[in-house]
């Protein structure tokens, strides 16, 4: 480099290897984004349209009895002494499809139970169980039996293992808490006359 100031070479060869040294340098890796919230009828508490123990006449929906056959091995639990109503008209959305099933289940005229079933796209049921349940389970990571309980309430919820087709079934039972009223409170009794 005739001509050239030797400072000139030694500073114009510094801002090549600077260069040079810039468009090697590993570039950092931004994270990946963080997945969208749930929508909130992934929540369970959106089965709930009345409070358990809730007299039946007091359900804010249209309801019409269902008969449900039990096996024999069953025919002497507690579920035979349900009596469960469907819905007439709009039911909750859950997961953020509608119900395919939804039956409010009443034990002495007061709801104990709630049974809701959701069809799923065969492909994306697993995810969306895993979403669910780790949202239920408070922990982020779904377990594989998706049971537990939440103010009393007991849930428990499962994919069906049998699809049908390119569609799967998940369902879930919410059970009342075991101290739910379960019928009317006893009448105060009138303290008893002083004796003289």
């Amino acid at each position: 480099m005739g001509g050239v100031p030797r400072s000139a070479q030694a500073a114009l060869l510094v801002a090549i290897l600077a260069l040079a040294a810039c468009a090697t340098a590993p570039k950092p890796v931004a994270a990946p984004p963080a997945p969208p919230p749930l929508d909130a009828s992934y929540d369970w508490h959106v089965l709930l349209v009345a409070p358990f123990g809730s007299v039946l006449k007091d359900v804010p929906l249209t309801l019409h009895e269902v008969l449900l056959f039990r096996d024999e091995a069953r025919s002497a639990s507690a579920a035979d002494e349900l009596e469960c109503y469907a819905v007439d008209g709009t039911r909750p959305h859950f997961v953020a499809r509608p119900l395919s099933e939804y039956l409010l289940c009443f034990k002495q005229d007061r709801l104990s139970r709630i049974e809701a079933t959701v069809r799923l796209p065969i492909d994306e049921a697993t995810q969306i169980f895993a979403d669910a349940c780790g949202l239920w389970m408070k922990s982020g990571q779904a377990a594989e039996a998706c049971t537990g309980s939440d103010g009393g309430i007991a849930y428990s919820g499962h994919l069906d293992s049998e699809p049908d087709g390119a569609e799967t079934q998940m369902s879930v039972q919410l059970d009342a808490p075991e101290h739910a009223p379960a019928s009317e409170p006893a009448p105060e009794r009138a303290p008893a006359p002083e004796r003289p």
